[in-house]
């Protein structure tokens, strides 16, 4: 794990320096994640689930940090907890990225980013687990969007995933 840790720290160290002509998002970019949204949104669910399991198998232990998974024999796939919360992350944060633009900051709906802030402090969340979450939603985008996928759209949901987690961050105190 820790291997893949530091390829993906190593990753985000290229694109910051890729990144470095500032943080706006574009209209180009919007495009590119309202356009990759619209395939996915039916399929919310399922892409949620995908995008969980990612997770936990490049970083195991994060099951840790969600008390339905702590002391579940279940497997991952069949967790009646795992797929609404999954839903709910994934459609999150594919919305925030979606107005983005438009709003000119994250929004995010039915939440607010205080409380969202909260737990992430009150589990610990750290950067390595915003870095894996990214990892992950990159590449279950990336299987989601087959051959529309490009290095423009992988840029695109960087930026907007970028804002969502600095939004976050600001807002991560007990």
């Amino acid at each position: 794990m820790n291997d893949q840790l530091n390829t993906i720290s190593h990753q985000k160290d290229v694109e910051n320096c890729e990144n470095m002509g500032g943080e706006s998002f574009t209209e180009e970019q919007e495009a590119l994640v309202v356009k990759s949204w619209n395939l996915m949104k039916k399929n919310a669910g399922e892409w949620g689930l995908k995008f969980f399991i990612k997770i936990f198998e490049i970083a195991p232990s994060a099951q840790k940090l969600f008390s339905f998974l702590k002391d579940s024999n279940v497997p991952l796939e069949q967790n009646p907890k795992l797929k609404p919360h999954a839903k709910s992350v994934f459609v999150m944060t594919c919305e925030a990225a979606v107005q983005l633009r438009k709003a000119g900051k994250v929004v995010i709906r039915d939440s607010s980013l205080k409380k969202i802030g909260a737990v992430h402090f009150k589990y610990g969340v750290v950067d390595e687990h915003f870095e894996v979450t990214k990892y992950a939603l990159l590449e279950t985008i990336k299987e989601a969007v087959g051959e529309m996928w490009s290095a423009e759209m992988k840029n695109a949901w960087s930026v907007a995933y970028d804002q969502l987690v600095a939004a976050i961050k600001t807002e991560m105190r007990p």
